[in-house]
């Protein structure tokens, strides 16, 4: 607690060992484990398949390029104390003391990467999401009343994610599962293929997170090769990855099939949210009714239901959400441990925004607790 506010985390994020997948999955594909590199400091990357994911970020592992230093102070600066214990439970628990966050639900880094790849064998994929959670409700006993995992599901196999959805929520206690916002195997998420687990998650009552991360194997809105700076892809990736997922699942009926199904949409800004809703309503009045005869509802309808994007600690243009009614769909997150982030001031950041107070304390903890049940 800061300053009289509670504050959750709704997107936190670890920093796994190199060594997770050889030291969890199952040895039946010990064989075919994913790698992570550690060529510099805190390496993100992992080898997975043949690919080296993410791709193009060749500045953090570049050391003859002048901005390589000045990285490097940085992730020291913030991040010294968590390296100089691998980034492992206790220092986790650390961060949120000093941050001020009494809960946090967490979400990967290298395995935001690890299942970006189209055609991957579903085995391998539903093995490799298993060992990660294994991993993660492990590292989660260094405080289980504080810290909540987001469950990695393979969407290579329908079946298998919603097995291993149901696993993680009712074994270990997860808050959610999560997915990257792009299409995988060419099936949108509209796709009825993806119903039972939808349907599943509605069950279990726990969020989908959507959250995207780099470039991977997978069709993306902003190419690699039309974006060739983390600045520029960074910048278009993460927001409009968020904004067709979202659009895909208001239009493609799955509020509709799934009324209770709840859908979170993180790392990519929120301010977006008027202006996509609006943009949405106008087509729905043009074109569709006639193509989309099976929504009852207008597209804001359903996201205001249903749907809740993440907000950055000092996102100015959110200042007028409460004006469109979307006050009660913002979560609050650190973005921890990153390198774009404000820690460990975000909360303080976010107390010292213009909101108003009641603003405040939605995004700082009501509306994350509604989001993953636990309120």
């Amino acid at each position: 607690m800061k300053n009289g506010f509670k504050a959750m985390d709704s997107d936190m994020h670890v920093l796994e060992p190199h060594d997770l997948w050889q030291n969890y999955i199952d040895p039946a594909y010990a064989d075919r484990a994913p790698i992570g590199l550690k060529e510099v400091t805190r390496d993100l990357r992992v080898e997975v398949a043949g690919q080296v994911l993410p791709k193009g970020i060749v500045h953090r592992y570049d050391q003859n390029n002048p901005g390589y230093a000045v990285l490097e102070k940085r992730v020291n600066d913030m991040y010294g104390d968590a390296m100089a214990r691998n980034f492992d439970g206790p220092s986790q628990v650390a961060a949120m003391d000093k941050e001020g966050l009494d809960v946090a639900v967490l979400f990967p880094s290298r395995g935001l990467f690890v299942l970006g790849i189209d055609q991957l064998d579903p085995g391998l994929a539903a093995a490799i999401a298993t060992a990660y959670n294994d991993w993660m409700h492990d590292f989660c006993q260094t405080d289980p009343t504080r810290m909540f995992g987001a469950a990695m599901v393979a969407p290579h196999d329908v079946e298998s994610a919603v097995l291993e959805a149901r696993r993680a929520v009712e074994k270990y206690g997860f808050k959610s599962i999560y997915l990257r916002p792009s299409y995988v195997n060419g099936r949108t998420w509209s796709d009825p293929y993806y119903d039972p687990l939808w349907a599943e998650c509605q069950r279990l009552g726990v969020p989908v997170g959507f959250h995207t991360a780099g470039f991977v194997d997978l069709p993306q809105p902003v190419q690699q090769r039309f974006t060739p700076s983390f600045a520029l892809g960074n910048t278009l990736t993460f927001p409009l990855e968020n904004m067709t997922a979202c659009a895909d699942m208001i239009f493609g009926g799955v509020y509709e099939r799934f009324p209770t199904l709840k859908a979170a949409y993180l790392e990519g800004n929120c301010s977006w949210m008027p202006w996509l809703l609006w943009r949405m309503g106008e087509y729905m009045e043009v074109t569709g009714y006639l193509e989309l005869p099976e929504l009852k509802s207008m597209p804001d309808v359903y996201f205001k239901r249903q749907c809740f994007t993440a907000i950055e600690c000092d996102e100015i243009t959110a200042v007028d959400l409460a004006e469109y009614g979307l006050d009660h769909t913002v979560v609050f997150s650190t973005d921890y441990p990153h390198l774009d982030v404000k820690f460990p001031h975000a909360v303080e950041a976010m107390l010292g925004m213009p909101f108003t107070e009641e603003a405040k304390r939605k995004y700082l903890w009501d509306n994350c607790a509604r989001l993953y049940g636990l309120d």
